[in-house]
């Protein structure tokens, strides 16, 4: 097995918190062909950036043998990805994201949690989060130079067995992905994903979650519907392929 960052392909997939990349990463990790299925909180300027991601990888979990892939994902305005500054002879790059009233709500959610007060906690700030992040989604969209491919977050939930197959031939997989997934070492840290106990069931949960208890101001939300149409449309259009609900 050859370990070197070189012979390694990348999956990258951009999307924002609480759009189910945590279910999405462990779903992908736990493919033979697949290594890893957290955030890994780097910026993809140029080629250093994949050695740091295969030692930040290595820390923690081990290569799989005769694997192909290194997963990441990008959830945050901070992280950029280049791709024409990468040197990568091949990428598969995974786009996605869910409708904005139950993106907010389960940010606000999860940050009202914390022991500490946090900025997110607050639907105002949850939602301009969500908005800067779908609006550099679609910046992404314009200038890629890579083909991507676009699907709405929501199937993950409400109709794996639709999406699954679709991912599997975008990444060329040799078998079909699986909706039970493995449980890993950083599963369940902060700041690696999902916290919560739903992501130790080791298979999709299509149990819904209740945020009634959450609400966001009107014209807050009416801005994030625009946003989130808007840029859903162009992000689509620009895709090489795509799986979506409509």
């Amino acid at each position: 097995m050859n370990t070197a960052p070189e012979h390694l392909s990348r999956i990258f997939l951009l999307s924002h918190m609480r759009a189910f990349t945590s279910l999405a990463g462990h779903i992908l990790g736990s493919h033979p062909q697949i290594n890893g299925y957290y955030e890994m909180h780097i910026s993809y300027g140029d080629a250093s950036a994949l050695d740091r991601q295969l030692e930040v990888f290595l820390e923690g979990d081990a290569l799989k043998e005769n694997s192909r892939y290194l997963f990441d994902k990008l959830l945050h305005n901070d992280y950029l990805l280049k791709p024409e500054q990468l040197g990568l002879a091949e990428m598969k790059i995974l786009v996605s994201l869910l409708e904005p009233e139950r993106a907010i709500k389960s940010i606000v959610d999860l940050f009202a949690r914390k022991a500490v007060d946090d900025l997110y906690a607050s639907p105002v700030e949850a939602a301009n989060y969500y908005v800067a992040r779908v609006q550099a989604l679609a910046d992404f969209s314009r200038t890629a130079s890579r083909p991507y491919y676009y699907f709405d977050a929501e199937l993950f939930q409400r109709a794996p067995e639709t999406l699954l197959p679709r991912l599997s031939d975008w990444l060329e997989l040799d078998t079909p992905l699986s909706e039970r997934y493995r449980i890993f070492s950083h599963t369940g840290e902060a700041r690696k994903g999902d916290s919560s106990e739903r992501i130790y069931s080791g298979t999709i949960d299509r149990t819904p979650v209740d945020y009634s208890h959450i609400a966001i101001p009107e014209e807050v939300l009416r801005r994030a519907r625009e946003v989130y149409r808007e840029c859903r449309r162009e992000i689509i259009g620009s895709a090489a392929d795509s799986v979506r609900l409509d």
